[in-house]
């Protein structure tokens, strides 16, 4: 009976996300599917941060993966039926947004209309900071955060995205496994129902290839 208990218990688990990232919006609103195994605490950072920590780039910084990229987005959005708009321009700095859902201690609600106003309505808060305030609920006049506690934390927490194995967003670490992409919600959940996969040895291998480079 206990085991029962045990098995039906969600885990905690940590998802590392950013605005800018399309991916993010198709991973929250499928977050329902990890629902009733994981407890997800949402962790805003900043993706362009974590790019420089991690030597890597966004597709939307490689021009010969944009129109790849940004059209794929338009048919996976199709495909899961979900409504979906560029903003004006990509990529643009969510700096500001991001630090203002750190102030907030956004929690989910309030996070997907931040993701809503970028990917739904198709605009840059950037360019509409008034509106972009009254859409997550608040008050127009709300000032772009500049305390140095709110700064630090949102650096604090794309080290502790590093830390954890991301390189990317969306990123779900689930007892220190990082799931990358909106196309891991599989790998995610099967992991659960085999906590020791990571253990196997063609996961380990695959884990330390050595390079040929």
């Amino acid at each position: 009976m206990n085991q029962d208990r045990m098995s039906t218990t969600p885990i905690k688990g940590v998802l590392y996300y950013d605005i800018i990232s399309p991916f993010s919006y198709f991973y929250i609103q499928q977050r329902h599917r990890l629902d009733k195994r994981v407890d997800i605490e949402p962790v805003a950072i900043l993706v362009g941060g974590l790019f420089r920590a991690t030597d890597n780039r966004g597709p939307g910084e490689v021009a010969a993966k944009r129109p790849h990229t940004y059209q794929y987005c338009v048919w996976l959005a199709g495909k899961l039926g979900l409504p979906f708009r560029f903003p004006e321009h990509h990529p643009f700095l969510t700096v500001a947004a991001q630090r203002l859902l750190v102030q907030k201690n956004a929690q989910w609600e309030m996070i997907e209309r931040a993701f809503e106003y970028v990917w739904v309505e198709g605009k840059d808060p950037n360019l509409s900071w008034p509106e972009f305030c009254q859409y997550l609920g608040l008050a127009a006049d709300t000032p772009k955060p500049d305390a140095p506690e709110v700064k630090a934390q949102l650096l604090a927490n794309t080290e502790r995205a590093k830390a954890d194995g991301a390189f990317g967003v969306p990123t779900l670490v689930l007892n220190g496994h990082a799931f990358w992409g909106v196309d891991t919600i599989d790998w995610a959940l099967d992991y659960l129902d085999r906590p020791n996969m990571f253990e196997e040895t063609t996961y380990r291998y695959a884990g330390q290839v050595p390079s040929g480079l």
